[in-house]
């Protein structure tokens, strides 16, 4: 187990806010001599005998040069971020002065932040548990409010309350199983084997409530792959750029004008899809570059969470829509039929798909039907997933360890219900616990968590 860490040596310093000139620049301190260090530079007062959790103004200096008027805010430990004394010095977005300020740190004993080492000492020092801290890195990088939603929900503890309380019960029978042992002699019975087995059938709803919803939490968090399939001079580029409402593609009525993939963003309902325009699928080229495209394209498509695949209403023939649907369905790949042009079709040629059930007529050009792809494309993929009022689990790691949560609560509740002998059950709630505690933290090891926290800015 993990030792938590409250009295660490050195002195952390790093840029807080993003590299590069700015209005403002924040550096951050934390350590046990992070006051000391600041108040050698803030020639203004004595911030040692300042309160916690207080601002001051004044005029930064090195060793006789002002560098610049500066914003300190003071959070005396463990009533701050890292539990540790932390200072935050608010300068002037300058590189320079950043630089400056950061340079006369070092000269007095502090020393460059690891990538998340901010966060990673209010873990080791309490502050937050695993779950909570990998949610700081998800709100830094979230950009829809789908997933800066999550992140909240998770920073404030959101599924670490879940954790905590199916923690707890299994602890508590977990103490009673352990204390018949001790009087296994006596053959008594001190848990309530009734009542356990309901608390692990609720204890694997909530568990594989869970589970389901990391297929929300993944699209909230990866956003959805959206492949623009068709035959060449079908209208995909023409589409793309009007999804996205600016000219992205080159569009030209020359069949094969795009040769290779183009991938863009577009935020739909709170969800972010990347837009893939594709080469034109056409069998009879013998471009070998427009061949490659091709190529390109399949393998795009096989990739992509949904085919968005558009037509020419008016050269595709219903009995093509038919066999096509037919392969979608056969590969159980999600899709969109978009039939384009048709606000040049001749008369009965749209009527003529009503075979097919997912398609719309669209005019990519006059960007006619676009918000109906676009509501499809949030159906097809987004609106399928059964969505939970509760915790939504966004994170691989997490995912993997509930998977073996929830096999050994099945393991415990056949354990139970075989007559297992109550040494065999202790065992498996301790299977359940650690993988529980793999989520949290509170059992991990120092290579996990360098990488986990690796992957956090240098400033937080």
């Amino acid at each position: 187990m993990l030792q938590k860490i409250s009295n660490w040596d050195d002195t952390i310093v790093a840029l807080a806010t993003p590299p590069g000139v700015g209005a403002i620049g924040v550096i951050r301190v934390s350590g046990k001599n992070a006051f000391g260090i600041a108040n050698e530079l803030f020639a203004s007062k004595d911030l040692t005998n300042q309160k916690s959790h207080s601002i001051h103004v004044g005029m930064l200096s090195d060793e006789g040069l002002n560098i610049d008027e500066v914003v300190v805010s003071l959070f005396k430990g463990p009533k701050s971020y890292t539990g540790e004394d932390v200072i935050e010095i608010g300068c002037h977005g300058s590189p320079y002065i950043q630089q400056q300020i950061i340079e006369a740190c070092i000269r007095r004993g502090a020393r460059i932040a690891k990538p998340g080492e901010f966060t990673q000492r209010a873990f080791l020092n309490g502050k937050l548990d695993l779950t909570q801290a990998e949610a700081v890195a998800d709100l830094i990088a979230s950009n829809t409010a789908a997933s800066q939603k999550t992140a909240l929900h998770n920073i404030r503890g959101g599924f670490s309350i879940v954790l905590k309380e199916l923690r707890e019960q299994l602890i508590g029978f977990s103490a009673l199983i352990e204390l018949e042992l001790d009087f296994s002699e006596e053959d008594v019975e001190f848990a309530d084997r009734a009542k356990f087995d309901a608390i692990l059938q609720s204890a694997q709803i909530t568990t594989q409530q869970l589970l389901e919803s990391f297929q929300l939490g993944n699209v909230i968090k990866n956003g959805v792959s959206v492949a623009i399939i068709g035959k060449p001079n079908a209208g995909k580029s023409t589409l793309l750029n009007t999804l996205l409402n600016e000219n992205r593609a080159i569009v030209s009525e020359i069949a094969g004008t795009t040769r290779d993939t183009i991938e863009e963003l577009i935020n739909i309902k709170g969800i972010l899809f990347r837009l893939i325009d594709t080469a034109g699928i056409r069998q009879d080229s013998k471009d070998v570059i427009e061949l490659v495209g091709i190529e390109k394209s399949l393998e795009k498509m096989k990739e992509a969470d949904v085919v968005l695949y558009i037509f020419d209403v008016n050269e595709m023939n219903s009995a093509e829509l038919v066999e096509l649907e037919k392969e979608f369905k056969k590969s159980n790949k999600k899709y969109v039929l978009a039939g384009n042009k048709s606000d040049i079709a001749a008369d009965g040629v749209v009527e003529k798909y009503d075979s097919v059930k997912k398609i719309f007529p669209i005019s990519a050009k006059n960007k006619m039907g676009i918000e109906q792809i676009k509501d499809a494309l949030f159906d097809s993929t987004v609106g399928e997933i059964p969505v939970s009022e509760n915790v939504v689990v966004t994170n691989a790691r997490h995912y993997g360890a509930l998977q073996q949560v929830n096999q050994s609560l099945t393991d415990i509740k056949q354990g139970l219900d075989s007559g297992r002998a109550s040494d065999l059950v202790a065992l498996d709630i301790r299977r359940c616990l650690h993988y529980i505690s793999e989520i949290t933290g509170d059992i991990s090891n120092e290579d996990v968590l360098d990488f986990i926290f690796s992957k956090f800015c240098i400033g937080k």
